[in-house]
């Protein structure tokens, strides 16, 4: 089996040990690193995106196996800058004011961060003028907020409000997603996508910023 092939796989069943030495050993064999970024480790995380959204594994399998991404690209990232490797966009992402729920939203940074993106997390509790600066900083291409709260998710509106105020809303992508958010409300405040679970959304956001 090819070094790259045993990345993918080990990645899969979220063994970070055997991610970090194989992407060392493919590094010390000369191979390319965006091929090991792309075939190995972003096609492994694909893979286990695609299973998760037919419920062939779940929120436990992602989280190791995102575990293990992080672990090769801790040793990928320092190659990947020196040769300038291009982030596909990026993502700024937090859960709104008022909502302290993470998981839901720590699942669609990790499969951003698998689909090519480069993810600032804003954390929970996140006001517009902090979703709103930290995408002016890094030069966003997506603003993703989510909420778990029939209460907090109106607080979406007031990022909208705000950007729309300060003549920016053209600027971004605006993606909002959580339990008790659905298409029609984010057409109601002005987003420009809903999506309903994490690895939908890598595949729309990829979509949104190649468009």
């Amino acid at each position: 089996m090819s070094i790259i092939k045993e990345i993918s796989e080990n990645l899969q069943i979220g063994k970070a040990k055997n991610v970090k030495s194989l992407v060392q050993q493919a590094l010390d064999e000369k191979m390319d690193p965006k091929t090991i970024l792309d075939e190995g480790l972003l096609s492994g995380m694909a893979i286990i995106g695609e299973k998760f959204k037919n419920n062939e594994v779940f929120v436990p399998e992602v989280l190791v196996a995102a575990r293990a991404m992080n672990a090769g690209l801790s040793i990928l990232e320092p190659q990947l800058a020196q040769i300038g490797n291009e982030p596909v966009g990026k993502v700024v992402i937090g859960t709104i004011h008022g909502d302290l729920h993470d998981i839901g939203k720590n699942l669609v940074a990790m499969m951003l961060k698998g689909a090519g993106f480069e993810v600032h997390d804003l954390g929970v509790d996140v006001d517009a003028s902090k979703y709103i600066e930290k995408a002016e900083e890094i030069n966003a291409d997506i603003i993703c907020m989510s909420a778990l709260l029939t209460t907090t998710m109106t607080n979406m509106q007031s990022v909208i409000d705000e950007l729309q105020s300060k003549g920016l809303r053209d600027k971004y992508i605006i993606m909002v997603g959580g339990a008790p958010v659905n298409a029609k409300f984010a057409e109601q405040i002005g987003a420009d996508y809903y999506t309903a679970d994490a690895a939908t959304c890598a595949e729309t956001a990829k979509a949104a910023v190649s468009a």
